[in-house]
């Protein structure tokens, strides 16, 4: 006992072979306190997708070496850093501890209720997170008061059996430059290394076309550090700028003829999916009767489904597609050419609605980028009107009575106007405990769980209503002497509980695994409508099926409904369209109506040029309104 107390604090003139065994001593358990934590966040993050079999994902993370180890390699390097700039065992833990973990357990929340892992690119949005989170019950799980034991265990160990504080400045200095020096080195050599990250693939038991399973065969730390990638503008393969400006310049940009001009209203439905897709709702009355008013809409206009790259979540990613005809984005910081600009150029009036708050989604700045001349929040417009917080229940009906207002007085001085909203109203989580309005699923003609019944049944409440009050709206323009075309279009899915346990339930096939599959999980309605006034001045049937394509793809088929050519990006879109109506986040693509993830050469080489003419035309075309 004597010689375990002797090298856990030796005393002043201790031997060399005492000091020796206490520096061993310190070392072993400093790296083991690291790894204890780089095994409790691997933990959290196998267990974090109810889809996924927890213990089967955790010992997957060590069947392939390689991911434990780069999963491990973080809070150990942590741990040391801290430890060198405290002199302190305890502060050591506490560094790597609570980083790690904070991160973990926001991931590990973020799957569990969105089934969407954390990303780098996510702490840019902290101030949405707080708003969304609030809208969720947070599960105190076994592995949040495992987290708790293991924090306080870990202090009360660090404590206990690393007492003797680093003495020597110089020492401790240079301890933690090194440290400091190997975090730099892991993450250009290891983090954010391609060739490191290629061999981490893990799909034993996993899905490898689930974005979210994906990052669950990595662990945590090391996927969301990898992500780190996206945070800056990285140019498409092999890009070559001055072959993408000369192939954007080979495109002229049309004109909208004046006899061909049409005010244009679009309306972006907040999580707005046809639950007819799935088999056993279409078969319950209380749902196609749900659904009616759109089946209306839809029989005098042109119609489709839209291939998004989102479910339940990251709403911008359908918005900002539809508006800039990019297949991806990055954050858009400054002017940004879009078609919005093109419409603020061809002498049009445009403006953003959206009854929610100014600062989600940096919409207030970004919507400038874009090219809207005037954007209505909460706070500059509708929270006269509607409460943000009650806008999730109820706010379509105000939403429809502001863009008709607005509509009216740019009609009156002559200037057409191209008005686009977002939706609030039918944003999740859904309640689980009851059905607030009508009862449209049952357990006993659904053999589902009441709780999925609730969820759905609160859901198509909220659309009825919506589309109670897109119906009015398509009913006061079809009034108008003045030409007008309505795109209706839903951004993802709808949550549909925690781990999608209400999709299950209602059979769904999410594998994506199949074209079948792909629409159930990614599939959301659109329709393009126009007025008796915009018929008469465009002519054209205006009815029938539009084709099904990816959210970029969606202007495209507007102005060809309209017959218009537009500008040169686009005209370079539309070929790309015939080759592929989809480009999908996670590599994927429609070839002569198959999915792929392997386009033929030639048209995979004309894909990687529109990139690079879409990568030069985001960050370098400055857009000038006229």
């Amino acid at each position: 006992m004597r010689k375990i107390k002797a090298i856990l604090r030796p005393p002043d003139g201790a031997d060399g072979r005492t000091l020796a065994l206490h520096r061993l001593w310190t070392a072993a358990g400093i790296t083991g306190m690291g790894v204890c934590v780089g095994l409790l966040s691997l933990l959290a993050a196998a267990y974090s997708y109810g889809k996924l079999t927890g213990w089967a994902i955790f010992a997957s993370y060590f069947l392939t070496p390689l991911v434990g180890a780069v999963n491990l390699l973080g809070p150990v390097l942590l741990i040391w850093l801290f430890y060198f700039l405290t002199g302190r065992a305890w502060a050591g833990f506490l560094g790597s501890f609570l980083p790690t973990m904070a991160l973990t357990l926001v991931n590990y929340y973020k799957i569990r209720l969105r089934g969407d892992p954390l990303l780098a690119t996510d702490l840019r949005l902290a101030a949405e997170a707080g708003g969304i989170v609030g809208h969720y019950t947070l599960e105190l799980t076994w592995i949040i008061w495992l987290t708790l034991a293991c924090l306080l265990v870990g202090l009360a160990g660090a404590r206990l059996l690393f007492p003797v504080l680093l003495k020597g400045w110089k020492k401790r200095l240079g301890g933690a430059v090194c440290a400091l020096l190997a975090l730099a080195a892991a993450m250009t050599g290891v983090f954010l290394n391609p060739a490191v990250y290629a061999r981490t693939t893990n799909n034993r038991f996993i899905n490898q076309w689930s974005d979210v399973e994906v990052f669950v065969s990595r662990g945590c730390i090391y996927p969301f550090l990898y992500s780190m990638r996206e945070m800056f503008p990285t140019p498409p393969a092999g890009y070559d700028e001055e072959q993408a400006q000369a192939l954007l310049a080979s495109y002229s940009d049309g004109d909208i003829p004046q006899n061909r001009a049409v005010n244009v209203v679009g309306i972006m439905l907040e999580a707005y999916c046809d639950l007819r897709d799935f088999p056993l709702l279409a078969g319950q009355p209380g749902v196609q009767q749900v659904y009616e008013p759109w089946s209306a809409l839809e029989a005098q206009s042109v119609h489709g489904d839209l291939l998004t790259n989102i479910f339940a979540g990251g709403t911008v990613d359908s918005e900002w597609a539809f508006l800039t005809g990019y297949t991806s984005h990055g954050d858009f910081r400054k002017n940004t050419d879009s078609y919005v600009w093109y419409f603020r150029q061809q002498g049009y009036d445009t403006i953003f609605h959206h009854p929610g708050h100014s600062w989600f989604y940096n919409r207030n700045n970004v919507n400038q980028y874009l090219g809207f001349g005037r954007s209505w929040f909460t706070e500059n417009h509708y929270g006269a009107f509607v409460d943000p917080t009650a806008a999730i229940w109820n706010s379509d009906e105000i939403l429809v009575d502001q863009i008709l207002a607005d509509l009216n007085d740019r009609l009156s001085e002559g200037k057409p106007a191209f008005s686009f909203s977002v939706s609030y109203q039918n944003h999740g989580p859904y309640e689980t405990t009851y059905t607030a309005g009508e009862a449209y699923l049952t357990p006993e003609a659904t053999g589902m769980s009441q709780e999925s019944c609730n969820i759905f049944n609160n859901y198509l409440n909220s659309v009825s209503s919506t589309l109670a009050a897109v119906t009015r709206l398509s009913q006061t323009l079809e009034e108008m002497t003045e030409p007008v075309v309505l795109v209706l279009f839903g951004d993802h899915k709808p949550w549909g509980g925690n781990g999608n346990t209400a999709y299950d339930e209602a059979g769904a096939d999410f594998s994506i695994s199949s074209l079948d599959s792909l629409y159930q999980y990614y599939s959301t309605p659109y329709l393009l409508w126009a007025n008796s006034a915009a018929r008469a001045q465009l002519g054209g049937e205006w009815a029938g099926e539009g084709g099904d394509f990816s959210p970029c793809f969606l202007m495209n088929e507007l102005f060809r409904q309209c017959g218009w050519e537009g500008p040169g990006f686009m005209q370079l879109a539309n070929q790309l369209r015939e080759i592929t109506p989809m480009v999908h986040s996670q590599g994927l693509y429609l070839w002569q109506g198959q999915l792929t993830d392997a386009l033929p050469q030639t048209q995979a080489d004309f894909l990687g040029q529109f990139l690079w003419a879409q990568y030069y035309r985001e960050q370098k075309v400055v857009p000038v309104s006229q």
